[in-house]
């Protein structure tokens, strides 16, 4: 029988365990206060950039008057490229308001319109010239403050919409002129100075570029390295000084990786500015430590009996290496390969240094070209005056994020499926 326990030892206990519920409270009180601030975080990215994926358009009956896109008929299409389209997009909407005739008005009517409304119909006529001459019903995008308007994101009375404007967009709801569609331009187009034309795919684009030679260079060096260093390095003191400052290298911030690009890649040997190989190469160096020791990791998971198993069978040590060792750490590897893939996916700083942060509007198709990436794409959009590049901001943020948890849950599911447990 267990003796009785004395008042000291029970008071020692009730202690004990009062410090356990305290530690117990004190950690859940963590977790959910973290979970709150993100949740709130979350959150307020979502309602701020939710709106941006729909968007207000125009429906107008416009008259593609061959005397404004064909004056000298001469059927060419370099003469269809440079015609005013604004003017017919003007015309359009004065059959809906026809008491805008002055001056002013027609500007502040036209103004109801985005910019690349006549963009819209240029493409039309060189997509399909026989509509030249011809009535057609045509959904060109509205203005930025139309469509902040429409959101409740702009005071009506206070806003830069004048009280004219504003009971003209109430005629033009009535007549069923004004729409609201799923904003297709925002993943299809690239940047724009007007809000309601920019898009990502630009940005996109680049990103998916930058990582694959990110990718092309970062792997097999950091694979190569990490297999050297973990089997075949002799343990002396170079090797320890080289491990020290792989672990010190992981550590140093992103932005000193954007001044050695800046200063070896650019300035040494004079490559293009704002390309993805220049950037890739950047995040390359960035991303090496960090594949290095999760590749060292992943092989020292391998158990030595697997080795001396296949020497004892006759392999050389490459052998060793090459059939039995790298297959079974190659899950750990892709894990941590992509999450350090992830990692660079998100940074912003190095491509900074690098020029990556033009203004980018065409669609880059190779890698030498102009490009910019999408954390630059939000850094940018923060920085615009204009209301309506808010939402952007929070819309591609949360495009970012959907990219970055992909990025990670595929880690996680390879490591789950392909993991060994010895």
């Amino acid at each position: 029988m267990t003796a009785a326990l004395n008042p000291e030892t029970k008071q020692r206990l009730k202690r004990r365990h009062a410090a356990e519920r305290r530690f117990r409270f004190y950690g859940i009180t963590a977790i959910a206060v973290a979970l709150g601030a993100l949740i709130i975080l979350l959150g307020n990215i979502v309602m701020g950039g939710a709106s941006a994926f729909i968007t207000t358009e125009l429906r107008l009956t416009v008259q593609m008057d061959a005397a404004v896109i064909d004056p000298e008929r001469t059927g060419k299409r370099d003469e269809w490229r440079q015609a005013n389209y604004a003017v017919i997009v003007l015309k359009a909407l004065q059959r809906i308001v026809p008491e805008a005739t002055g001056r002013t008005d027609r500007i502040r009517l036209l103004r109801l319109a985005s910019s690349g409304a006549g963009d819209t119909l240029r493409e039309m006529v060189l997509a399909d010239p026989e509509i030249i001459g011809k009535t057609v019903t045509v959904t060109v995008p509205a203005s930025d403050d139309v469509d902040m308007l429409r959101k409740g994101k702009l005071d009506a009375r206070g806003g830069r919409l004048s009280e004219k404007q504003i009971a003209w967009l109430e005629r033009m709801e009535e007549k069923g002129v004004i729409a609201t569609a799923f904003n297709t331009r925002f993943f299809t187009s690239g940047d724009s100075r007007e809000p309601e034309l920019a898009g990502i795919w630009a940005a996109v684009v680049g990103s998916a570029m930058t990582l694959l030679v990110t990718l092309l260079l970062s792997f097999p060096l950091g694979v190569a390295a990490a297999i050297y260093l973990q089997e075949f390095a002799p343990k002396n003191r170079w090797t320890d000084l080289i491990e020290v400052n792989i672990n010190n290298l992981a550590a140093v911030p992103s932005i000193v990786f954007g001044l050695l690009g800046l200063a070896v890649f650019l300035t040494y040997f004079e490559f293009q500015r704002s390309a993805p190989l220049v950037g890739g190469m950047v995040l390359a160096l960035m991303t090496l430590p960090t594949i290095i020791i999760t590749a060292r990791t992943a092989l020292m998971s391998v158990p030595p009996s697997i080795r001396e198993a296949a020497v004892g069978l006759g392999a050389s040590p490459l052998q060793v290496v090459a059939h039995h060792v790298l297959p079974l750490a190659m899950p750990g590897i892709l894990t941590g390969s992509i999450i350090g893939m992830a990692r660079a996916l998100g940074e912003t700083a190095p491509l900074l240094m690098i020029g990556m942060v033009a203004f980018i509007v065409d669609i880059p198709g190779s890698v030498t070209d102009p490009a910019t990436v999408l954390p630059v794409q939000v850094y940018l959009w923060a920085d615009s005056p204009e209301r309506a590049f808010v939402e952007k901001t929070a819309a591609a943020v949360l495009v970012l994020l959907v990219f970055l948890v992909t990025m990670n849950g595929l880690a996680i599911y390879l490591r789950k499926k392909f993991e060994r447990r010895w």
